[in-house]
């Protein structure tokens, strides 16, 4: 019988093989859901979907795209904000 930590559904069940040959099951976090983007809602890619101190010891290229805006808004609402940005002219002309 599982402690009653392990109960909880919080918790998924991972199955592993040992080396002889005998099943046991691993009680792991789940993963955090996929990032969004801020416009339009669609799932970014490029984006790892990790836990907290996972994220913290990955590498910033690798956390999100290196492209403006990146990890905030998919890159078809970055192009559209980009021409946003570009056909208003400049205060500073």
């Amino acid at each position: 019988m599982p402690a009653g930590r392990y109960k909880s559904r919080s918790l998924r069940r991972v199955y592993t093989k040992l080396p002889g040959s005998k099943v046991v099951v691993h009680h792991k976090k789940r993963k955090p859901s996929k990032a969004t983007c801020a416009v339009c809602g669609a799932v970014l890619k490029g984006v790892p979907r990790e836990r907290p101190y996972k994220m913290q010891n990955m590498a910033k290229t690798k956390k999100r795209p290196s492209r403006p805006y990146g990890g905030f808004l998919c890159s078809k609402c970055m192009r559209a904000k980009l021409k946003e940005k570009i056909s208003k002219p400049g205060k500073n002309v």
